[in-house]
């Protein structure tokens, strides 16, 4: 699948960053790939300068690591760290998810059900990347209408980390359909402004989707 490259914001660094992130949370480059300045500077036509910012930035926010000999690599997540960013997660979009249900507008939270009603849509297809992509719609509503920017700045940094990992558990087949009925039911509880409730379900959601992401990260590789 051709990832096409994002239109250019402000800056070359914000473009270069933008379409590299996109390629590896979208599984373009997976954990291990190499990214290779000269094929960056090909593909997206600009100059070594804004790529190597790019690649510092992505650096820093741990999307990728710098190896000996073989230049910058997307990160690999072992078992230990993912438990710590899903423990992390679920602690962060438990509150989300309750002081959404608290604070939205009707309007955000019809908004929020026919982004659920596509990601259901998306389930169907049975491919990485509308999953990914109608996920990542979710979150962002949530995110708009918790009314906290701080742990909305946070946890988008830390679902950039998770969504490499975001396959791992969301296209089990003994796990999709089972997660969008959680979100279903986490979207009824919202609803109902339920605070407790859907505090009480995203929690869950999450330690769930743990359990597979740890399963699958400890299996031999085929």
């Amino acid at each position: 699948m051709m990832l096409a490259p994002p239109p250019k914001p402000q800056s070359l660094r914000e473009y270069v960053e933008s379409y590299l992130k996109q390629a590896i949370v979208g599984g373009k480059y997976k954990p291990g790939d190499r990214l290779i300045e000269r094929e960056i500077c090909e593909l997206l036509g600009v100059s070594r300068p804004p790529v190597r910012e790019a690649l510092r930035q992505l650096e820093a926010d741990k999307l990728i690591t710098h190896e000996l000999h073989r230049g910058p690599v997307v990160a690999s997540v072992s078992c230990e760290e993912a438990s710590e960013l899903y423990a992390f997660r679920a602690l962060l979009e438990s509150f989300a998810v309750a002081e959404f249900s608290r604070l939205a507008s009707d309007a955000q939270i019809k908004e929020l059900g026919n982004a659920i009603k596509k990601l259901n849509e998306a389930a169907t297809i049975g491919e990485r990347q509308p999953l990914v992509d109608a996920k990542s719609h979710v979150y962002n509503i949530i995110l708009d209408g918790c009314g906290n920017k701080l742990v909305s700045e946070s946890l988008n940094k830390l679902l950039d980390r998770v969504n490499i990992l975001r396959g791992t558990s969301l296209l089990q087949p003994d796990r999709l359909g089972q997660s969008l009925k959680e979100i279903d039911q986490m979207f009824k509880a919202i609803k109902n402004r339920d605070y407790e409730q859907s505090k009480a379900l995203a929690y869950d959601h999450i330690q769930k989707a743990c359990k597979i992401a740890l399963r699958v990260l400890s299996e031999p590789p085929v």
